[in-house]
């Protein structure tokens, strides 16, 4: 089998390049990924897999042998990208590199994952049943939309779950970073900037919670790591008025439940107390990614041996293990066992300036589909 996945590699390889540039043409920003949910949809059903369909969160969803007896393995790419623009990215590629925003997260992924269900359903191995899915919403406030509604559909019958989402191909994610994220305004009075000089100023008062928040002592609690960050601010009218209205978007994260509830607490404590009779916060929580919770260990490092084991004979590398918020949230919070895993090696993720190493992708394609063998006995 080996043998007969190289062939296939040295044979489709172009085709993964030729995905790769049309979906980097296909704006995908969280929430609105249905052009490139619908290139996915068509390209499968012009490569003779015309079950693949699309859900109500525009995830595309392949079955191979998915009887309703089996159980399933899910084999995952997000289609989003983190970036809000809605017109074409710039794409520039030559022998060595592609650089456009978003190709490494996770749009190589997404093509790698398209051609290794082409793999499956041109040699048809037995399996106890895999699903192929071009998943939404993993991005920022995509809040795992996708995910949260493959397993609301699915649910128990998915027993693993593989996304095609790291820096490299040696990266392999395997414990879930959950996080809370909040829209916070602070609303004041106001006025002129001479005449009602001494009014509250709603940028000041905003600014007070994001320095109270940078003052926050974190716990220290072995193998596990929590981090806190005002991502953006927006606020006022003009340089001759008071700001009456100044808002901001913020996070803690960690990958323990416990250090999750005291960032709550520590939020919330400052939020309120930045209260008073001139100054109104209101707190919005806008996004909710859960940590692991009743997931058998064992289970998880089985995943991470085979994904080990045969990244060591595609491409002589010993892998490195992480901390990370993916897809893989959802079935970990649900006890069901997910792992994250490189299909090519990205520089600049999340930059303008993000690109990909060329010569990684036929050995992420490589591993990709020997993973999913192995995972899908």
């Amino acid at each position: 089998m080996p043998n007969a996945v190289k062939i296939y590699v040295e044979e489709h390889i172009e085709e993964v390049f030729r995905i790769i540039r049309e979906l980097c043409r296909i704006p995908a920003p969280s929430h609105a990924e249905q052009e490139r949910a619908a290139y996915c949809q068509r390209w499968f059903a012009e490569n003779g897999m015309p079950k693949a369909y699309i859900d109500e969160a525009f995830n595309v969803i392949l079955p191979y042998e998915a009887r309703d007896s089996h159980t399933l393995t899910v084999l995952a790419a997000h289609t989003d990208t983190v970036f809000p623009d809605t017109e074409p990215m710039p794409y520039d590629e030559d022998d060595a590199c592609i650089r456009s925003p978003g190709v490494g997260d996770d749009t190589a992924g997404v093509a790698v994952l398209m051609l290794c269900a082409k793999y499956f359903f041109t040699y048809r191995p037995k399996t106890q049943g895999v699903l192929f899915v071009c998943n939404t919403g993993e991005e920022g406030l995509g809040n795992l939309k996708g995910a949260r509604t493959l397993f609301a559909d699915y649910g128990k019958r998915i027993r693993r779950f593989i996304t095609l989402d790291t820096v490299s191909l040696a990266d392999v994610t395997n414990r879930c970073v959950g996080s809370h994220r909040y829209r916070v305004e602070v609303q004041t009075e106001g006025g002129h900037s001479f005449r009602a000089f001494g009014k509250r100023n709603a940028i000041c008062e905003l600014a007070r919670i994001v320095n109270e928040i940078y003052r926050i002592e974190l716990p220290e609690k072995e193998n596990a790591r929590v981090t806190y960050n005002v991502g953006s601010i927006e606020g006022g009218t003009s340089v001759n008025t008071i700001a009456q209205k100044a808002s901001m978007l913020c996070e803690y994260r960690s990958d323990d439940e416990s250090l999750l509830a005291f960032m709550q607490r520590e939020f919330e404590r400052i939020f309120k107390q930045a209260e008073s009779d001139d100054v109104h916060v209101s707190v919005a929580r806008i996004g909710e990614r859960p940590c692991a919770k009743g997931v058998c260990d064992e289970d998880v490092d089985a995943l991470r041996r085979i994904i080990a084991e045969t990244a060591k004979e595609v491409t002589g590398q010993a892998i490195v293990c992480t901390s990370g918020s993916t897809d893989c949230n959802i079935p970990l919070s649900m006890g069901i066992p997910a792992i994250a895993i490189g299909a090519v090696n990205v520089h600049g993720a999340h930059t303008r300036e993000e690109w990909i190493e060329k010569p990684s992708l036929p050995l992420g394609l490589e591993l990709a589909i020997r993973s999913a063998l192995r995972f899908s006995e």
